[in-house]
């Protein structure tokens, strides 16, 4: 089982398209285990930004981030990481897969819609900075027919 960060950025929630993106983890069986809506800060965005700083897109991307509320999401579920990157899609939008999210919603190379850990150990560190508190410890009754689980 593994968890992973997923962020709704400030464009999937300004075009309103954050129940519809939720719809597509949801239906693909992942388990919601952490879920708030919150404005980031700047100490978050230059914790959650730190490998970029210094690169010329870096005071763009903290500017944008912390301009409006985002979504901080923790999805659970068997190869979690690999499974919502690969429903999020190519990182711009148009280059993105159709039936993908980015996709689908997307047609820019600068707001992309949501972001999403790209490894266990990059889900660690951003699950730490946007769920400090935890995240809830529950077991779907659907899980023996989506996970192959007993």
């Amino acid at each position: 089982m593994e968890t992973t960060l997923i962020l709704f950025k400030p464009d999937a929630l300004h075009r309103g398209l954050a129940g519809r993106i939720l719809s597509r983890f949801e239906e693909k069986g992942l388990q919601i285990v952490g879920l708030k809506l919150l404005t980031m800060s700047q100490e978050m965005a230059a914790q959650h930004y730190a490998e970029h700083v210094g690169k010329p897109f870096y005071d763009g991307l903290v500017g944008f981030m912390t301009s409006s509320p985002i979504i901080a999401l923790a999805l659970r579920g068997p190869g979690a990481i690999h499974v919502a990157r690969s429903l999020m899609g190519k990182t711009f939008g148009n280059e993105a897969e159709p039936g993908t999210i980015r996709g689908d919603f997307g047609n820019s190379r600068s707001y992309n819609l949501i972001h999403g850990s790209d490894s266990a150990e990059s889900a660690t560190r951003e699950l730490g900075i946007f769920f400090p508190e935890g995240l809830q410890e529950w077991t779907p009754i659907t899980a023996p027919w989506l996970w192959d689980a007993e």
